[in-house]
């Protein structure tokens, strides 16, 4: 028997519309933490659970940060289907696994099932609907595919503002089953062969036969006049190890990461072979000098490959010139890369495509290049780069230090930027610990640290080919002198390090996560690094899902604000890798301990940021909901707590790599460690030693 299921006749009506905004309701940032998102950079699609798109205003199709669709649904016999499940298959895939009774008979048993599947791509969207009957007759019917065409940018739906002018669609454009639209400078086809087409929808009329099933598939692919980064084809740069740990949150968490990386990999347009990580979807689907370098130093124990390439793209946009607008220097590291200027004027932020606004980024150039180098990142790849190396150090002596006070300060010239330059880079990241704002030039601690570990490193480095690194270690010792006189002040608890030094030089009272930063780079004495490792570990910063970015004694705490409270995964792996350098093992464990507590919660995909809510009153990881997710420091975080979990220490050049394991999550059995070019294996027991290895270099 042949049935034909009729759509409804006044289907008119179902055709998307834009998504509505409140009446009367201010610009808000849109919300992320219930929402779906697919991705391959520099492509990612927003959705509901179900994978509907249009119900929520991050929701769309987004290409080169330019959102290409701000609403789509699927209907079938002119109802929608109903959710039941929905699959990763993957960062860059998902299925929507539904119920399609409108096509059904009347037994209680659901006869017709439908599986939507979505794919990101590095050109645009795939996506593929079957419908699968047990029901022992055919069933013909249509799919329809509601859709809205958008041309809107990312700095744009980031201010709440909403949709701009939906752009128009021309229908063929060659071909019978494609539709055309462009905006932004972005061009998008989309193609559904076999469909019947419109400005707004897609139909087919579909034959499913007695048990058996039958699909339909369309796409969105776009391109970019303006690009100036590209998705990155090919295997990824570093090793995916076989990983396996008692406590198996870590093991859980390091291959969800892995994932989420494969996906966040871009090249730029000029140097089309070279990968790095974008540091977060949505907001932050590009190069950022700081990010991108945080996050390949945390990859290093699977290769040398990412940061290589890292160091070289962010070296081929290194400064050269003083320019206001831009906060280029000579010498200086970038802070962000993007196809057009970013305009957030709710915030008075305009920031050029190539924009140059962090003090920190080009000292940690610097120390991963050492890193890399310790790690067996090949000779003439490190040479290559010792010209920009020297250049790197050079700018943090001329133009670093402004006032001639030994120093790292930074101020925002042209009025228009980044007000705050360090990672904590919101406007009201360092206040006092009453609350009161601390006014620039803002000397960060932690910025200290890693100019005295870059200044330190980098002398390393020139010694090991031919120069003379000397100076660069005057130049550090007198740092470190200025910054003991200058950070440590006292409170009821004892001494502390300041979060920072403000404009008449005094130092910024408030206990942040800042300090955790200063740990492992050399700077402080035993007695000093001590002191720090205990206010990590006190309830006031550690939250029990990791470490707040402000004490909860200072007035301006609040487990939701963005840097005055809130926890951030990568913040907190760096103090445990800190921590582990310093030979405080059980401060890292607790951290360590933490973090896995909160991956659980996120079920393996670290947010940006979560709340600074203790653990002990919540029995989830409360989220930060506007937070990026997948974010490309906070999952290669866990690549760098695995790293100390392990106790690594490498040192290529002389050719022996230290491992010194915590039994923090009990024993661990690793395939794939990267040393020195060659790919190893490791296994600890419970009791922190190394039980066994086929290792094919020498374990110091």
């Amino acid at each position: 028997m042949r049935i034909l299921m009729d759509a409804p006749q006044n289907t008119e009506n179902t055709v998307l519309q834009p998504p509505m905004e409140a009446a009367a309701q201010p610009p808000l940032q849109p919300l992320l933490h219930d929402e779906t998102v697919v991705l391959r950079a520099p492509t990612q699609a927003w959705s509901a659970a179900d994978g509907s798109i249009g119900g929520q205003p991050i929701h769309g199709i987004y290409f080169s940060d330019v959102r290409i669709l701000s609403a789509q649904a699927i209907l079938v016999a002119g109802a929608p289907l109903e959710h039941l499940a929905s699959v990763s298959r993957g960062a860059d895939s998902s299925a929507f696994v539904s119920l399609a009774r409108q096509l059904d008979d009347t037994t209680a048993d659901p006869g017709v099932r439908a599986e939507h599947v979505r794919t990101a791509t590095t050109t645009g969207i795939e996506e593929r609907l079957e419908i699968t009957s047990r029901l022992d007759h055919e069933l013909v019917t249509e799919v329809r595919v509601d859709f809205v065409a958008d041309a809107t940018g990312m700095d744009f739906i980031k201010s709440g503002a909403g949709q701009s002018t939906a752009p128009p669609v021309s229908i063929g454009g060659g071909t019978s089953h494609t539709a055309l639209w462009n905006g932004e400078d972005v061009s998008v086809q989309l193609e559904a062969r076999g469909a019947s087409i419109t400005a707004d929808s897609v139909s087919w009329i579909v034959t499913v036969p007695a048990r058996g099933s039958a699909s339909v598939s369309w796409s969105y692919n776009a391109t970019d006049q303006l690009a100036v980064v590209n998705g990155a084809l090919g295997p990824v740069p570093w090793v995916v190890p076989e990983l396996h740990a008692d406590d198996d949150r870590l093991s859980r968490w390091v291959a969800r990461a892995l994932s989420d990386l494969d996906a966040l990999r871009l090249s730029a347009t000029a140097n089309p072979d070279q990968q790095f990580l974008a540091a977060g979807a949505p907001w932050f689907f590009t190069l950022f000098g700081r990010d991108s370098i945080w996050a390949a130093r945390f990859m290093l124990p699977l290769g040398t490959r990412i940061a290589a390439d890292t160091l070289r793209v962010l070296a081929s946009l290194q400064g050269t010139a003083p320019v206001a607008d831009t906060a280029e220097e000579p010498g200086k590291i970038m802070h962000e890369l993007r196809r057009v200027s970013l305009e957030m004027p709710a915030e008075g932020l305009h920031l050029p495509p190539l924009y140059y606004g962090t003090v920190d980024s080009t000292a940690l150039w610097v120390c991963l290049l050492h890193d890399a180098w310790k790690w067996g990142m090949p000779v003439d790849e490190v040479r290559a780069l010792l010209p920009h190396l020297e250049r790197a150090l050079e700018w943090m002596r001329d133009f670093g230090d402004s006032d001639g006070d030994g120093l790292l300060e930074y101020a925002d010239k042209s009025g228009r930027g980044l007000s705050n330059q360090g990672w904590k880079d919101s406007g009201d990241s360092v206040q006092w610990r009453d609350g009161t704002l601390a006014t620039g030039p803002i000397a960060l601690v932690e910025v200290q640290a890693y100019a005295y570990e870059a200044a330190m490193h980098g002398a390393d480095l020139l010694d090991a080919f031919g120069a003379d690194g000397s100076p660069w270690r005057g130049w550090a010792s007198r740092l470190r002198t200025a910054f003991h006189d200058k950070f440590w002040i006292h409170d009821a608890t004892g001494a502390h390090l300041a979060i920072a030094l403000d404009a008449a030089k005094n130092p910024v009272d408030t206990v942040t996560s800042n300090i955790g930063h200063v740990l492992g780079t050399g700077i402080l004495d035993e007695h000093q690094a001590a002191l720090v490792a205990a206010r990590l570990v006190a309830p006031t910063l550690s939250s029990g899902y990791g470490l707040r970015t402000m004490s909860t004694d200072s007035a301006g705490y609040w487990p939701l604000s963005y840097h005055g409270g809130s926890v951030w995964t990568h913040d907190t792996a760096i103090a445990i890798a800190g921590l582990a350098r310093e030979g405080f093992r059980s401060e890292a464990d607790e951290l360590t301990r933490g973090l896995l507590a909160a991956a659980s919660g996120f079920d393996y995909r670290m947010p940006e940021l979560h709340s600074g809510d203790p653990a002990t009153e919540f029995a989830r990881p409360v989220p930060y909901a506007a937070a990026c997710r997948p974010q490309a420091w906070s999952a290669a975080a866990a690549v760098s707590v695995l790293s100390s979990v392990l106790g690594l220490v490498p040192d290529a050049p002389a050719g022996t790599l230290g491992i010194a394991p915590t039994g923090v999550v009990g024993g661990v059995t690793m395939n794939g460690l990267v040393f020195d070019g060659v790919s190893g294996g490791v296994a600890t027991n419970g009791a922190g030693e190394v039980t066994a290895g086929n290792l094919p270099f020498v374990v110091g």
